[in-house]
């Protein structure tokens, strides 16, 4: 037999984690898969996480069983996640909380930037910047000199602080240089009814709780969150054809693995969930909550994650956003 020299010896040492790394790729999925959404049942993001796991299991050839591990504005269950073993077998599919919870919640005991391994967005869920049906604006550009004219009079609500409806109305707010008073509620169909009700003046609603209000004339669209106009809402420009280009800020969901998952790994789980996202009953489904199938690269995601932890962050400081 040849003899083992040190330097083949020290070589072998440094391919034994590449080869269990390749090993664990070649046999995954060994058992059926979690799919952690870390918020209650009957969400948007668990709506969206048992869409996908029947399709996504049928590709695998393991079951992927959707679990909901909710509280501390999702940290629970995407820390449960981040301290899973890097193995494919333990799933996060996370909403927009995922890259503003690090801005906003203190004592995490893991780093959202360092503890996982991006895999794809998985929908985006647009919102309408709706107002009230007394209110004197039709416009966008009206509705910005009636806060102009009205500082610190003109009210917005929220789904809640440092949600998506509270964050996409500052960030409005802010680049159109308007002060709004902020109205917190808990969830979105309390702060629609009171802005049916006239008792707020102005929020950013998704598609799903506000379109057939808007429809009917009971609140007024002026504009959508989303980079193009909705099929649903032709008529209704972007507030990015409304004088601020560049401006998106939607709701969405994503799909990640524990940081250190092989990539072989990673790219079976991707192919599963575009496989998923490719059904028409899925994205039919989708449609009808308002939300679009994406299913982007796993590089395109982990850049788009790392952009928009950014703005948040800057917008959280600047709008002093807190939340309870």
């Amino acid at each position: 037999m040849p003899r083992l020299t040190r330097r083949t010896l020290a070589g072998a040492m440094l391919a034994m984690p590449f080869l269990g790394r390749a090993a664990l790729a070649q046999g995954f999925p060994a058992r059926p898969i979690r799919m952690v959404v870390p918020y209650p049942p009957g969400g948007g993001a668990d709506t969206t996480a048992r869409l996908l796991a029947e399709p996504m299991g049928a590709m695998l050839g393991q079951p992927v069983v959707v679990e909901n591990r909710g509280g501390a504005g999702g940290s629970i269950g995407a820390g449960e996640v981040a301290r899973a073993a890097a193995d494919g077998h333990t799933l996060l599919l996370d909403a927009g909380a995922h890259v503003v919870n690090p801005a906003v919640l203190k004592g995490l005991s893991f780093d959202y930037a360092r503890a996982f391994a991006p895999i794809s967005q998985v929908t985006v869920l647009p919102q309408i910047l709706l107002v009230k049906a007394a209110l004197p604006a039709r416009t966008v550009a009206e509705f910005i000199a009636l806060a102009k004219a009205r500082p610190d009079t003109l009210t917005y609500g929220s789904s809640g602080n440092a949600t998506s409806s509270h964050l996409a109305a500052a960030l409005f707010a802010q680049r159109a240089g308007i002060s709004l008073v902020h109205v917190p509620y808990r969830g979105g169909g309390p702060a629609v009814q009171d802005l049916v009700a006239g008792n707020i003046d102005m929020h950013m609603g998704t598609v799903s709780s506000s379109l057939a209000l808007a429809r009917d004339g009971r609140i007024r669209a002026l504009a959508v969150t989303h980079g193009a106009r909705l099929p649903s809402l032709p008529d209704v420009p972007t507030i990015a054809e409304s004088g601020f280009p560049g401006y998106e800020l939607n709701e969405w969901n994503g799909l990640y693995a524990p940081a250190g998952t092989p990539d072989a790994v990673l790219d079976r789980i991707h192919a599963a969930a575009m496989h998923a996202l490719a059904q028409p009953a899925v994205t039919a489904r989708l449609d009808a909550l308002g939300a679009m199938a994406v299913g982007s690269l796993r590089a395109d995601f982990a850049g788009f994650v790392t952009a928009l932890r950014e703005t948040m962050a800057k917008l959280v400081v600047d709008a002093k956003i807190t939340v309870d």
